[in-house]
Order: structure tokens, then C-alpha cells, then sequence
């Protein structure tokens, strides 16, 4: 007799660990490149770029801020010494909280990078104990205690109303928690503070730091966005521990100081000490910006004039925010390298003439059609030359080698002129060429800059100018175009300096008359009645008798002078388009940068709404007429009949409208009986799309009628 065993059982095979594949920056930016082939270098390139916008721009905001910084620190060590003091006026301010009120404006974007310095230096310099909230966590009384105090403390807060569910669900953990009261703060600063004073025996301090205590920093980010009644009551309560913690607030304000006047009636305002820190103006940090990271010959890649007035608009119309102003420069960074092969040209200058050595034969072919080479190429006197730079590949190296040199040296010359035009002119009456110096950047990338009628208006009102203030622009000029090494700029500022001696020597008490001593003003010979034709014959001779003046040498030298500096503008400041090769540089792609950084989301619902196909691609939602397919999402076709009703709709005609345009999409007779039930699944699809559109702000219930809804939302799509 035999006898089997089957034994049966479950086992678990792991599969082996695969290391999911990370993709790196350099392959995101290789995917859906254009022209692979020199992705790398580009990449490389752009990254070395980006961080150098990143780390001026953070730089440029370090300094910006250093001063206001250091003012607020300085307030921040002067209250807590002040707690130190016995005398009367000592005690009065010490009975009362320490108020910074820092104004930043209404870039709010910028604000988190101010806090976030602010913090730190308050830290590494004045006291460890700073934290800092926003409204959006502290939407009642309790939260803001909660949050101070767990930030503060850096252990888990527990209120009275948690007190409770806390005990039933673990009793054993609550020993960790902390109640949610400054008065388990004052304890905790205590037992804090006496640890700091003992736990260095062996090492000598002065006596001020043994004296003083550090103070306890709390930071309202966003002050205007409180409830003034939460804010109330946690200032009443903190003004009645002041004696035991030494408390400190910084009100971040974006609007106005009287913001605090507002929203604290007197009796809470007198219990504190307020004092005013105002910020630097959001315009001027943007023009620093702007002068540091594009109106200089240092960073190769450059904007042009329409995509520089999408990011202005953004900046004065939105939100006034630089950190945002420079994500779009960033921004059109990366658009650049990644959609011009010919960008791995647009960096220091000898780096890209060792480029220009490896360009391939489809890059040299993507020169040739670039519109700037094909206007050198009609520009060759010969028909030699012009058959040579579309056939002969090295011929074309050796000419690109040459213009990138020449496109180098135009910016070189390009900036400094611009700031002495910009310091000739800026002062002028009603700045006929702007008061900031992006605004005459902007004048000069559209067309030449001479052409506009502003510039000659300009030029008028500097043939106006006085001898002292025409020379210290003058001066100002040759100090701006000194440290430029060229041998253009050389030789101007040697013009600039022989004029500004010729000025020196001028002896104006020396100057003969200007006017003829027979000459006899009209204006004695116009009776006290006279008609239309006696006066305009009088002013025309009396403009022929200002024309036959001779000027006088410091007028001969004035106007010298400015057709000199008209000259300079003739020879350096035509726009940038006029370069050859100025696509490896510049950035044109206005549309991109709006559409990414200045979004409509509206437009783009509608157009989803109206026209799914686009976005699923999926063929049987194609339609020739523009209408929406019968098979199209039901939020679609709910979309698409709401367009046909007027200020109300009626949702049981709707829901019939609905349901016929689906019957015939599944294939059933929208004329059968059967129609004239609702389908209940039909019924929850159609209630769910009326959601969706009430959601997305089409449509909202209304009052009038109880079963109609009101349509908010007219034209579009």
C-alpha cells in the first residue's frame, strides 16, 4: 500500500528591488530638444547662466535690505537693553511691547525672502527664540497661541478642547504634550535662560550678556490678513506676562502704517511701543535689477523689446514683484537654449568662438537662414562673396568668428552710451525720454532712437542748458565711459575731455554782444490795437532777427557739444536687430513668456469646454462645425447647451436637452416615449456636471426661481 503526502502552501517571491530611473536635469532638458546633437553644451551653458542670475539676484537683494536689516537689529538689541535700566522712563517703555512696523509694500511675492534673511540675522546676532506666523494658520485665537508656542517651545501644544479627546485616545503620551498658555511659556523661558547662565561655568562672560536676557521675537508676516479680534486678544494677553517674558513683534505690512491704526482700537495700540522701518521701493530694487543682470556687456543673453514689456507689464500691472520679474528672465532663459540650437553661441566671447569651430553643417545651414545673415549676405558687394557664404562652410566660420566679435563689441559700446544719453536726459523737463533708465532701453531696442520725436525734443532742451549743469553732465559722461576699454571709447572720452577744457577756458564776462546795436526790436513798433496779419508779420521778423544773431562762443560750444553726443548716440545706439547673428542673443518669443507667467485660466476652461478634442485627442470627439460630438464628457455638453439659455436656466429643461443629446450618442430614438423618463444614471451624470460647472464658476443657484440657476458668464469661447 503506498501512501502520498501533498503538501500545499502559499509563498511570497519579492520581485528583485529595481532602482527606479531618475531622470536627471540635463535629460529633461535634452527631451523634445531641438537639434540634440549640441543639447549638452547648451545645457551646460544655460545652467552656468541660471545660476549666475540666481546668485546676483540674491545678492543684489542682501544689499538692497542690509541697511533696513541692520536698523531692525539694532532696535531689537537696543529694547532689550532697555529692560535693564531703573530709571522711570526705562520702566515706562519696559511695561510696554516692542513694536517694529515694517513696511514692505505690496510686492508680496518678495516678502518671504525679507522674513527668511530677517530671521536668520535675528538668530546668528540677537536671540534664539524667534518664530513667525502667517494668518492663513492662525485663523482664531487659539491657533495663533498654538503655533507661537509650539514653534517657540518645538514640542506638540495641546488646548482645552483637544484636552479631552487627547486623554481618552492615549493617556500615556500627554505627559509630552504642553497646554496651550503663556504661562507654560514663561516656565519653559526660565528654565531656558537659567540653563545659559550655568551651563558654562568655566568660561568668562561680560557682564552685559549675564545681565541681559535674550527677548522673544514673534514675526506677523502678513499683518493686514489677521482678524483684528484674534490679534486683539493676543496682544491683551501678552501685555499681561510683559514683566515675566520679554516679548517683541514685527508687524509685516504691505499697504500703510495706518494699517495698525485700523484694526487696533487705542486701548490695544498704547500697549505698544511702535516704531517705523520703511523698506526700499519695489521700483528702484527693480531697476537695480535691471541695471545689474541685463544693461551690462558681462551676461551674453539679452531680451528684446517686446518680451522686456510682457515682463514690465507683469511687474507694474500685477503684482510689483522682482523675485517674480526675475523667474521671468529665467524663464525665457530656458525657452531660449532649449528652442535655438544656435544658442550654444550665446556666452563669454571665447567661449564662442571655440563654438563656432564646431558647429555642425546643419547648424552653419541654420545660420544661413537666420534673417540677420541673410541681410549681410544681400549687403556683399559682390556676387563672389554672397555664392561663397551660402556654399563654402569654413568661409562661414571664419565670417561667424567675426561677427560674434563684432556683436560682442556693440554691446560693449551699446550700455555705456546709453547711461550718458540717460544722464543727459533724465533730468530734462517732463522727460521726454523717460525718468528711469529701462524706459529709454525700451525706446532704443524697438527702432532707432534718433528717429523719435522725444529724442529730438531732447536734444532741443539740451541746446537749452546752462554752462555749469551741461558741463557736470559732461563730466558724469566721461566718468561713465573711463573704464570702458575700446578704442572708440578712448578716443570719445578724449573729444569729452578737450570739450570739458574748452569749457573751462571759455570766459564768459569775455563774450562780445550777441546782437547788433542797430538792430531795433519789433516789438516797440506794434501798435496797442492790431489785427491777425500785422502780429504774425511782426513775430516772423522777429524770428528772422533772432536768426541772424551770431551765437556766442559758449552757445557755438554748446551746440558743439551736443552734436557731438548726437553723433555718439548715431554710431552706438541703433537697435539690436540691425546686428548680424543677434538671434543667438536675444530672446523674441513674446507669446511664450505671456502665455506661461501672465495665464488665463478662464479662456483656457472655455476652450477645453468647447473644443475637447484638442486636449484628448481622441478621434471620435473630431468635429468640423466646431460643435461639440454627442460622446463628448458630459460637463461638454451641459457647457455647450448652458451657452444657448439666457440669465436663467431652467434645470428641467436642461436636463431634457441633456438627456436627448445623450440618448442619441448611445443610439437610442430621441423621439421614442422612453425619452420622456430620465434615466437615473443619466440623472447623477447631469447632476454631476452641473456641480462641475457651479464648481468652476459658470453657473450658481439664485433666489428667484427655485429651480433655476443664474449663468455668469457671457461671449468667450
Amino acid at each position: 500500500m503506498t501512501t502520498s503526502s501533498v503538501s500545499k502552501g502559499c509563498f511570497v517571491f519579492k520581485p528583485s528591488a529595481k532602482k527606479k530611473k531618475t531622470l536627471s536635469l540635463e535629460d529633461h532638458f535634452t527631451h523634445g530638444c531641438k537639434d540634440a546633437e549640441n543639447s549638452q553644451t547648451r545645457f551646460q551653458i544655460c545652467q552656468h547662466l541660471w545660476d549666475k542670475i540666481k546668485t546676483d539676484s540674491e545678492i543684489l537683494q542682501d544689499e538692497l535690505y542690509r541697511k533696513i536689516l541692520d536698523r531692525l537689529l539694532d532696535f531689537t538689541k537696543k529694547c532689550s537693553v532697555t529692560r535693564q535700566h531703573s530709571d522711570w522712563a526705562s520702566q515706562m517703555r519696559a511695561s510696554e511691547i516692542p513694536t517694529a512696523a515694517l513696511v514692505l509694500g505690496v510686492n508680496v511675492p518678495d516678502h518671504d525672502m525679507t522674513f527668511q534673511s530677517l530671521f536668520e540675522l535675528l538668530q546668528q546676532s540677537v536671540t534664539p527664540f524667534v518664530t513667525s506666523v502667517q494668518a492663513k494658520e492662525c485663523g482664531a485665537l487659539k491657533h495663533l497661541m498654538k503655533r507661537v508656542l509650539e514653534r517657540l517651545m518645538g514640542t506638540t501644544v495641546v488646548d482645552d478642547d483637544e484636552e479631552e479627546e487627547e486623554a481618552e485616545q492615549n493617556s500615556a503620551l500627554l505627559h509630552k504634550n504642553v497646554y496651550c498658555s503663556l504661562s507654560m511659556l514663561c516656565d519653559w523661558y526660565d528654565s531656558k535662560t537659567k540653563k545659559s547662565r550655568t551651563g558654562t561655568p568655566g568660561k568668562k562672560r561680560s557682564s552685559s550678556s549675564d545681565e541681559q536676557q535674550p527677548p522673544i521675537v514673534i514675526i506677523f508676516k502678513d499683518l493686514e490678513a489677521f482678524n483684528p479680534k484674534v490679534l486683539q486678544d493676543f496682544i491683551l494677553i501678552c501685555s499681561q506676562y510683559i514683566e515675566r517674558l520679554p516679548l517683541m513683534f514685527i508687524f509685516g505690512i504691505a499697504t500703510s502704517p495706518s494699517t495698525i491704526q485700523h484694526m487696533l482700537p487705542h486701548s490695544v495700540s498704547s500697549l505698544l511701543c511702535i516704531e517705523l522701518f520703511q523698506s526700499l521701493a519695489c521700483t528702484q530694487h527693480l531697476s537695480t535689477v535691471i541695471d545689474k543682470l541685463i544693461l551690462t556687456h558681462h551676461f551674453p543673453f539679452k531680451l528684446n523689446g517686446k518680451v522686456m514689456q510682457v515682463l514690465m507689464s507683469i511687474f507694474l500691472y500685477h503684482d510689483f514683484s522682482v523675485r517674480n520679474f526675475t523667474k521671468g528672465i529665467q524663464l525665457a532663459l530656458l525657452e531660449h537654449f532649449h528652442s535655438q540650437p544656435l544658442s550654444v553661441l550665446c556666452c563669454n566671447k571665447k567661449e564662442a568662438l571655440r563654438n563656432v569651430t564646431k558647429l555642425s553643417d546643419s547648424n552653419l545651414e541654420k545660420i544661413r537662414h537666420l534673417p540677420s545673415f541673410k541681410r549681410y549676405i544681400e549687403k556683399q558687394e559682390t556676387q563672389d562673396q554672397q555664392v561663397n557664404l551660402l556654399t563654402n562652410d569654413d568661409h562661414v566660420k571664419e565670417v561667424c568668428q567675426k561677427l560674434i566679435k563684432d556683436l560682442h563689441k556693440y554691446h560693449k559700446n551699446f550700455f555705456p552710451v546709453l547711461r550718458c544719453l540717460h544722464t543727459l536726459t533724465s533730468s530734462l523737463p517732463r522727460y521726454p525720454l523717460g525718468k528711469q533708465l529701462r524706459e529709454l532701453y525700451l525706446v532704443c531696442l524697438e527702432k532707432n532712437v534718433w528717429e523719435n520725436e522725444d529724442y529730438l525734443t531732447a536734444i532741443k532742451l539740451l541746446k537749452m542748458l546752462a554752462k555749469d549743469e551741461l558741463v557736470r553732465m559732461l563730466q558724469r559722461c566721461e566718468e561713465i565711459l573711463q573704464p570702458v576699454k575700446s578704442k572708440k571709447m578712448r578716443n570719445t572720452v578724449v573729444q569729452l575731455k578737450d570739450l570739458l577744457t574748452t569749457f573751462k577756458q571759455l570766459d564768459i564776462s569775455a563774450e562780445t554782444p550777441c546782437v547788433e546795436d542797430t538792430i531795433i526790436s519789433p516789438v516797440k513798433d506794434l501798435q496797442k490795437k492790431t489785427d491777425l496779419f500785422q502780429l504774425q508779420k511782426t513775430l516772423l521778423e522777429m524770428n528772422r532777427s533772432r536768426r541772424a544773431k551770431r551765437l556766442s562762443p559758449f552757445e557755438a560750444l554748446r551746440n558743439e557739444a551736443v552734436e557731438f553726443i548726437d553723433n555718439l548716440v548715431k554710431s552706438h545706439l541703433s537697435p539690436p536687430e540691425s546686428q548680424t547673428l543677434n538671434e543667438v542673443c536675444y530672446y523674441s518669443s513674446s507669446a511664450t513668456v505671456r502665455r506661461h507667467l501672465n495665464a488665463t485660466p478662464r479662456t483656457s476652461i472655455q476652450a477645453a469646454l468647447s473644443s475637447p478634442y484638442y486636449y484628448l485627442q481622441n478621434e471620435i470627439l473630431k468635429t468640423d462645425d466646431g460643435s461639440v460630438s454627442n460622446t463628448a464628457p458630459d460637463i461638454c455638453i451641459t457647457y455647450k447647451l448652458h451657452l444657448e439659455c439666457g440669465r436663467l436656466i431652467n434645470l428641467y429643461d436642461w436636463l431634457e436637452a441633456y438627456s436627448t443629446v445623450v440618448s442619441a450618442a448611445e443610439g437610442n430614438d430621441p423621439d421614442s416615449g422612453a425619452t420622456g423618463k430620465v434615466d437615473e444614471i443619466k440623472h447623477a451624470r447631469f447632476i454631476q456636471a452641473v456641480s462641475e460647472l457651479e464648481f468652476l464658476g459658470f453657473i450658481k443657484p439664485t433666489k428667484q426661481k427655485t429651480d433655476h440657476v443664474a449663468r455668469l458668464t457671457w461671449g468667450g469661447c
